[in-house]
């Protein structure tokens, strides 16, 4: 210390300027602290746990499942082969609309009926992943809060991640091991970005579709490929000023699922008027799932397609990840796509050409 801060100190020693030493900071981490180590469950104590209905095991089953290391999804896969004779004896619900329709609201009024006539509701709600940050907010339990607090229900939010029209790639898996924890209702909410009802439509025994009124055209709503697919539409926000323009989208709607054929199932699609926050319509609407269920003339064949359908899937998937994960195609990826990007080799002939080393490989 030089004689110019000597001097300063002393100025300002009794000023409210002058700063005392202070103590030593602890340190961030507890030194005392020792890490252990998790023991890892066997596939039998998953089984077990899952078919005694414990939600903490089927919520770390499914984390298993949506992991992409290989050593998860490993385990996974004896997991569900376990636990697929206990599964199927639930009523599968696909839910899907347009942004703003309500989804989340929707679930969390009539999901209340559900519990209350005696029933377990497992919802698995999808929500859109970035393309950015390939995050996900995964809000689904905050917004249906009276659920989320009822021992009867399981809220499962998966990130949409790279799957078509924001169905979860694992959706599928879930909905077994919940099946085999004792779910006997399962609800499955879409991102409703207009791709995903095929994919839902695969999975499910009856497809809800939501619309809404008041919000533009209503005759938009109305795609032939969307309405086709309905097994139920509901009108959602019929309450309020809302109540003539949620008649009158209803009658649109009847108008036009009489231009088109007859479903698969037998049964023409009803349209509901319902309100989440009064409960109009609700029991109306949940009555008339039941009904579709019981008077529907294609149920085991519609377990039937579903089960062909998610083998394909699979072997698609497999097939897509083996090639990604193939050591070459990883090396020979960078240098293709550089090509592309400079036009100097077309999309179509660096991906035969990619698809041709692969082969070697096999």
């Amino acid at each position: 210390m030089n004689h110019f801060e000597d001097q300063h100190k002393e100025h300002h020693k009794d000023s409210a300027l002058n700063v005392n030493a202070g103590v030593e900071q602890p340190p961030i981490v507890n030194p005392y602290y020792k890490r252990v180590k998790k023991r890892e469950m066997s596939v039998e104590e998953y089984v077990e746990g899952i078919k005694a209905g414990n939600i903490v095991v089927l919520g770390q089953a499914i984390t298993l499942i949506e992991s992409a290391l290989e050593e998860h999804q490993r385990v996974a896969e004896q997991i569900l082969s376990l636990c697929l004779p206990f599964s199927g004896n639930s009523v599968r619900i696909g839910i899907t609309g347009v942004p703003g329709a309500g989804k989340s609201t929707f679930i969390e009024a009539i999901g209340g009926r559900v519990v209350a006539g005696g029933r377990k509701l497992a919802v698995l709600a999808i929500d859109p992943s970035s393309q950015r940050s390939k995050g996900s907010i995964l809000g689904d339990k905050t917004r249906m809060e009276t659920l989320t607090h009822n021992p009867n229900v399981f809220i499962r939010p998966s990130p949409s991640g790279n799957s078509l029209g924001g169905v979860a790639r694992k959706t599928r898996e879930t909905m077994i091991l919940c099946e085999a924890a004792g779910f006997d209702t399962i609800f499955i909410e879409t991102v409703g970005v207009g791709q995903s009802e095929t994919a839902v439509h695969s999975m499910v025994d009856l497809f809800l579709m939501l619309q809404i009124s008041g919000a533009g055209d209503e005759l938009q709503g109305i795609k032939r490929g969307i309405m086709e697919m309905a097994d139920l539409v509901a009108i959602t926000k019929a309450d309020g000023s809302n109540v003539d323009r949620a008649a009158l989208t209803k009658a649109q709607i009847e108008n036009a699922l009489l231009l088109f054929p007859i479903p698969e199932s037998g049964l023409r699609p009803k349209v509901f008027l319902t309100s989440s926050v009064d409960g109009t319509g609700l029991d109306e609407l949940w009555s008339a799932v039941i009904e579709f269920l019981q008077k529907t003339q294609n149920f085991e064949h519609n377990r039937a397609r579903q089960a062909m359908y998610w083998m394909h899937e699979t072997i698609d998937e497999a097939l897509r990840g083996g090639f990604y994960r193939n050591e070459k195609i990883e090396k020979l990826l960078v240098e293709i796509e550089s090509k592309v990007e400079g036009n100097q080799m077309s999309p179509f002939t660096a991906a035969h050409h990619l698809l041709d080393v692969y082969k070697e490989q096999c």
